[in-house]
């Protein structure tokens, strides 16, 4: 071969080979294989019922697996440090309750920031829930609630999904505002507090996996946690109107990806979310789970999350809460 023609191919090699390389460089689209997301709780409670549907609807959306992982223990904060230490390549989520947020990094140090090691990207429901008690107990409304615990220090009991969560704030919050003793009994999530409800082994929670049992005449629901009346439960006063304003500890649930993941990524996710939310059966799914869904934009979603966790700041420093 002429030294001339040996140049030209081998040119043309270089520049197929670069083609190639820069080819295998450019980004695929998204998502091309399964999207884990992370639940930071046990299977059978709140953060179970509300991320099932959503891990089978994105799924079909996005024509991969959306897959389920209950990653429990330490309030949360396991399974929400497995997310932190994650890949940010847009297939690990974590799909969470506020209080690993909000709620622990107040209470007790944290492997991670809520706000600077995640990014936002999509609210998927807001738990309405309330005081639910056991018909053992003798009371059927709030303030014959409060008055028994008056009477009663220490007697009554009340399961939570775990220290440091939503739940068991709640009890702290309505033991500080109405000076009364409720005792709280941290589970390892709420499936299991709700069973020893059921045996009458507890007597209260506020969680939305007792409802069913509302509804079935098992349990007696006492106040509606929101600003507002629940359109389910008309009859059922808030905590407001019951004299105990402030004291709702909400409980919104998320996803969040890990820091630095793509914002094309959690956009196309974000804008996913909201157009399933919008469709009349995702919206039967979550009104029978007792969930409301309001849509934020990720930069709405921080703004919010800082919000929250300044006040639930101001709130447990005045109750002096602290973890047991």
């Amino acid at each position: 071969m002429k030294r001339r023609d040996f140049l030209k191919a081998a040119g043309a090699t270089a520049i197929g080979g670069f083609a190639v390389t820069r080819a295998s460089a450019q980004p695929t689209t998204w998502p091309n294989k399964p999207v884990k997301l992370i639940l930071p709780y046990a299977p059978g409670g709140a953060t179970d019922l509300i991320g099932r549907p959503w891990a089978e609807k994105l799924g079909a959306a996005f024509g991969q697996p959306f897959v389920i992982e209950n990653r429990g223990g330490a309030s949360g904060a396991i399974g929400t440090e497995a997310v932190m230490k994650s890949p940010n390549d847009g297939y690990t989520f974590l799909l969470t309750p506020s209080a690993p947020f909000t709620i622990l990094p107040i209470l007790r140090k944290t492997p991670y920031d809520p706000v600077k090691d995640f990014a936002p990207v999509a609210r998927v429901g807001d738990l309405i829930s309330g005081f639910v008690v056991h018909p053992s107990v003798g009371v059927k409304t709030f303030p014959e609630l409060i008055e028994y615990a008056k009477k009663n220090p220490g007697k009554l009991s009340f399961g939570s999904a775990g220290l440091g969560t939503s739940t068991h704030m709640r009890i702290e919050f309505l033991n500080y505002r109405a000076k009364i003793e409720i005792l709280h009994v941290p589970y390892r999530g709420s499936a299991d507090a709700l069973n020893d409800l059921l045996a009458g082994q507890i007597h209260l929670m506020n969680e939305i996996n007792p409802l069913p049992h509302v509804r079935a005449g098992k349990l007696i629901l006492l106040n509606v946690n929101s600003p507002n009346r629940s359109a389910e439960w008309p009859g059922i006063p808030t905590l407001t109107e019951l004299g105990y304003p402030n004291s709702d500890v909400p409980s919104w649930y998320s996803i969040q990806a890990p820091a630095g993941t793509s914002a094309d990524i959690i956009a196309k996710l974000n804008a996913k979310v909201v157009e399933i939310g919008k469709t009349q059966e995702m919206q039967a799914t979550l009104t029978k789970l007792s969930v409301s869904l309001p849509f934020q934009t990720p930069a709405e979603m921080t703004e919010f999350l800082k919000n929250d966790i300044k006040g639930n700041t101001e709130v447990i420093k005045a109750a002096n809460i602290k973890l047991e």
